[in-house]
């Protein structure tokens, strides 16, 4: 939780300073990672090891934080000692990892959300051993997407590739085995286990200055891929969301994938993330849009259209959204009276999740649209009215189509280091936090952009 909010105070600036010198005493004289205990390797890097690497560059590179980070970075380097340098889920700071770990799948997001994090590492430390983990991890995506020969990493998608329902292959199924280096035959989709693998894309290229143009490119046959395959609209409103895929079992498998309209509110990050991919960090005004190329038309306004999509989520007794939406379609009889519905009590909590505030923060950002800031103040002013706890912080609820509220007894860390974040930076200068100089992790800690030594 300190750590995760350590560059949300630094960002806030003199109101929390107390607070901030407290949590950078904590740092230096209780963190400690010699812990005995099964901790996820992606989690501790986008959170731990992001936040620390976040407050060194924000806090003028006090070498505190990179003494720490280091220490964390070499901790986790064991994690990727499998034969194809995929990192296995869980490790142990108290001991070597447990060889029945790595047997364990691991998610497509959590293997290619780490590079980020290792490669500022290595530009800031000036060891190579940090980059060259997380680097191994992307060559098989790479395969992934360019190939359709029989390289192990790929099995799934080129049997895929072989069916009459054709998933391209830059769409990836969101488990694998960190031992093999294998696709297990498992759901596509941008919500959960799968949604920062294409955050990261984008952003390793934006991350090296335009240094690494595979990652580019790899980001846009993604994005192609996902408006072939993955993007519907509800039959009353038009609402654009992005579907699931499921693979679908018969004595014929690894053929055909089924249609699922299922959105988690973790694919809220789409919508900004396009409008990033679009301007790269540049401010865009609108009124140019038409001298873009046609793709990058067509990435602008499917990101505008999702962001209202995920706002439509919000048009709930409370203003809050839902984990999980699930769209109506042309065969439901509820698509002539509404877009969308919550299929469950534990779909319809809300947890403080950021991604749409995020999506909110890159529309204002890049656009300067002022809907963007209408829409945060009102997300704002819900979390305020309904998950602020009278003895003091905030919790998520049980159902955000009920009031009064139920409260979850939680407070995620991502709420300070995220969701208040982004809510922050909507409201404030744009130049605090340039999106040209700084590219966000995936638990929205800044980390500068910067050119790779040769």
């Amino acid at each position: 939780m300190i750590i995760d909010a350590l560059d949300t105070m630094l960002i806030m600036g003199k109101p929390v300073q107390e607070e901030y010198l407290r949590a950078r005493k904590w740092v230096e004289t209780e963190l400690d990672f010699d812990r005995d205990g099964r901790y996820s390797t992606f989690e501790i890097t986008i959170r731990v090891l992001g936040g620390l690497l976040s407050a060194y560059a924000l806090s003028n590179k006090d070498e505190l934080y990179l003494r720490r980070a280091e220490e964390l970075g070499d901790r986790l380097l064991p994690a990727f000692n499998t034969p194809h340098g995929l990192p296995i889920p869980n490790v142990n700071f108290h001991s070597e990892p447990h060889p029945n770990w790595g047997g364990e799948p691991i998610s497509t997001a959590e293997a290619a959300t780490l590079q980020l994090e290792f490669k500022y590492l290595t530009h800031i430390t000036g060891k190579d051993k940090y980059w060259k983990a997380a680097e191994k991890v992307c060559i098989g995506f790479r395969f992934l997407q360019v190939s359709t020969e029989a390289v192990q990493v790929m099995d799934v998608i080129k049997e895929a590739l072989k069916g009459e329902n054709v998933v391209d292959g830059a769409l990836a199924p969101i488990n694998m085995n960190a031992q093999t280096g294998e696709f297990y035959y498992s759901d596509i989709r941008l919500g959960s286990r799968g949604d920062s693998y294409y955050e990261y894309l984008l952003k390793q290229y934006l991350q090296t200055n335009g240094t690494e143009p595979v990652y580019r490119e790899m980001y846009d046959r993604a994005m192609a891929a996902i408006h072939k395959n993955l993007v519907f609209k509800t039959p009353r409103s038009g609402l654009s969301y992005i579907a699931e895929l499921e693979p679908m079992r018969s004595a014929k498998i690894h053929e055909k994938w089924k249609v699922s309209p299922k959105q988690d509110h973790l694919v809220c990050f789409l919508g900004g993330s396009l409008q990033l991919g679009v301007t790269e960090g540049q401010s865009l005004d609108p009124k140019n849009l038409n001298k873009l190329s046609a793709g990058k038309q067509r990435d602008w306004k499917l990101g505008e259209e999702l962001t209202r999509t995920c706002m439509a989520t919000h048009q709930t007794k409370t203003g809050l959204s839902p984990e999980i939406s699930v769209f109506y379609t042309e065969s439901d009889v509820q698509s002539k009276t509404k877009d969308w519905h919550a299929k469950n009590r534990f779909d319809s909590r809300y947890i403080l999740r950021p991604e749409t505030v995020e999506s909110l923060f890159l529309g204002w950002r890049l656009s300067g649209d002022v809907k963007y800031r209408n829409w945060g103040w009102d997300i704002f002013q819900a979390i305020e009215k309904h998950c602020k706890v009278p003895e003091g912080g905030y919790a998520g609820v049980e159902s955000v189509f009920e009031v009064p509220v139920v409260f979850l007894d939680n407070m995620e860390s991502f709420f300070l280091g995220e969701t208040l974040k982004y809510l922050y930076l909507l409201f404030d200068e744009s130049s605090n936090i340039a999106l040209e100089k700084y590219v966000f992790n995936t638990e929205a800690h800044p980390l500068p952009i910067f050119s790779p030594k040769a």
